[in-house]
């Protein structure tokens, strides 16, 4: 027990706990803003683009991570198609803790998204077109109608999200870079420490993680039975 205390009190432990709540509010906040508004987006037939939207949203969750974070950092390295008119800027994002958060809210993005966009859909179309007749605008239907009527599909994607956005490692790898003291999350610590060897630490981090699982889980849990 004093060994697990020890553990669990490390300075490198104790600052990949800070880092990966960090990382997973601002996921959260993200997530929060665009996942809402891209499943409202995609959940009009008419919309332009969507299904080239909703194959790029889709992308993470049957592309490998390792090669996603390898076209992130295409796209946003130094010499990327977005980072070399970034860099001038003094916007750097690879290998720093932006990295992280991007990383976090492309893989749990279409998590965020599906439920709400299938909810939306199935349950508040037809209020959506009642209250488009009705004369409403299109914020206020989205702020008064889609919202209240899929909350518990929002809150739910919201927890799928900030799960994937905990548990991300592959994408996270290969834009953060896993600098101890810097962008090394709980889920990197854990490959850090099976790395090294130091199995005690990776099972200190596979019970906080589990313990922030079940507490997700839960709350999934009671949404659902109190929809039934």
């Amino acid at each position: 027990m004093d060994l697990f205390l020890n553990e669990l009190t490390s300075q490198q432990i104790i600052f990949s706990i800070f880092l990966t709540a960090k990382v997973c509010f601002w996921a959260f906040l993200l997530h929060g803003f665009f996942g809402i508004l891209l499943a409202w987006y995609l959940s009009s037939e008419k919309a332009p683009f969507r299904n080239v939207i909703n194959i790029i949203i889709s992308f993470p969750l049957v592309f490998p991570p390792i090669a996603t974070g390898f076209l992130l950092l295409m796209v946003f390295g130094r010499f990327g198609v977005l980072g070399k008119y970034l860099q001038p800027l003094g916007v750097e994002i690879i290998f720093t803790q932006k990295a992280l958060v991007l990383a976090a809210f492309t893989a749990g993005l279409p998590l965020v998204v599906k439920p709400i966009q299938s909810a939306i859909a199935s349950s508040a179309k037809n209020l959506i077109e009642a209250s488009l007749t009705l004369g409403k605008s299109r914020l206020t239907t989205f702020i008064r109608v889609v919202v209240p009527n899929v909350r518990k599909s929002i809150f739910a994607g919201l927890a799928l999200g900030v799960g994937r956005s905990m548990g991300e490692v592959g994408i996270t790898l290969m834009i953060g870079g896993n600098i101890i003291g810097k962008t090394n999350t709980l889920s990197l610590e854990i490959y850090n420490a099976v790395f090294d060897g130091n199995y005690l630490r990776a099972g200190v981090l596979c019970v906080i993680l589990l313990g922030v699982s079940v507490i997700l889980f839960t709350l999934l849990r009671r949404m659902e039975t109190r929809s039934v």
